[in-house]
């Protein structure tokens, strides 16, 4: 390998504060290797031979610098990814929305899939509530990610046969068209979902969202960036509302004032004002 393409330990500091500053996502020395190999695949990708040109590059050229900010955002997701937690949404968080949305006449749900990556989430969350919810009442569902990449193959909407792993075979035969090479999901749930290009270092912008689902996104970030989201998660929310965050994550210790709230099927978040 030539020197210009190795990651001095100086390097490797420009490279963590950019990153750090323009995402909230943290590398550590620990986790530095994920990093070479995201930035070797990015030169090969770009014809470029050195990281420190290309530092000077993604440092002047803002398309240039979310491009490589995508290839080093993990993005492993799937269907029904931790069940449990969809079983809280369906047993638990919807019901108690419903008692306290009906009263109001204000019989909608707002949902919010944060770090969505590839779509798999919020697909899900639609697929449920048009089973779950009575006649009457409606959602309404955004999903963002930091990957362009991501939220392009989100907003297609096809998944090759490897991908459809975990869904129920009556919510593929309802909600997915056999297509070539794989599946579609059908018009009746993608029109319910709106994919977004969104940082969460910053203001979303959302207001009055009922279910926010956050999940193994914080967990790449430091404890700064970690109490910073989780507060634009409270102002983006409803007064009466609930967070879903990864179930290896945590928001204990933080400077927060969601509630904690176990669940006989998982653990999750509310706010209550």
């Amino acid at each position: 390998m030539s020197d210009a393409l190795v990651l001095t330990d100086a390097d490797f500091v420009q490279y963590r504060d950019l990153i750090y500053n323009e995402s909230g996502i943290t590398f550590t020395p620990t986790n530095r290797s994920i990093l070479e190999s995201r930035l070797r695949e990015r030169l090969r990708e770009k014809g470029i031979t050195s990281v420190k040109d290309y530092f000077g590059t993604i440092s002047k050229d803002q398309g240039e610098l979310k491009g490589f900010l995508d290839s080093v955002t993990t993005n492993l997701t799937r269907f029904f990814r931790n069940q449990a937690q969809f079983d809280a949404l369906e047993n638990y968080i919807i019901p108690e929305l419903m008692k306290i949305k009906k009263p109001t006449g204000n019989m909608v749900l707002k949902f919010w899939s944060a770090g969505c990556s590839t779509g798999e989430e919020p697909y899900t969350i639609a697929m449920l509530l048009n089973e779950v919810l009575p006649v009457g009442w409606k959602y309404e569902i955004v999903a963002s990610d930091l990957s362009l990449k991501s939220l392009m193959t989100a907003k297609e909407g096809f998944y090759a046969e490897s991908r459809i792993v975990g869904i129920p075979d009556n919510y593929l035969a309802k909600y997915f068209d056999k297509v070539e090479g794989g599946y579609k999901v059908k018009p009746e749930i993608s029109s319910k979902i709106r994919f977004d290009y969104h940082n969460l270092k910053n203001d979303s912008g959302h207001k009055g969202m009922d279910v926010v689902f956050c999940r193994n996104v914080i967990i790449y970030f430091d404890e700064a960036a970690q109490t910073a989201v989780i507060k634009r998660f409270w102002d983006a929310m409803a007064s009466k509302s609930f967070l879903i965050i990864g179930h290896s994550e945590s928001l204990f210790g933080m400077d927060t004032k969601f509630e904690f709230v176990k669940t006989q099927w998982a653990t999750l978040y509310s706010k209550s004002t």
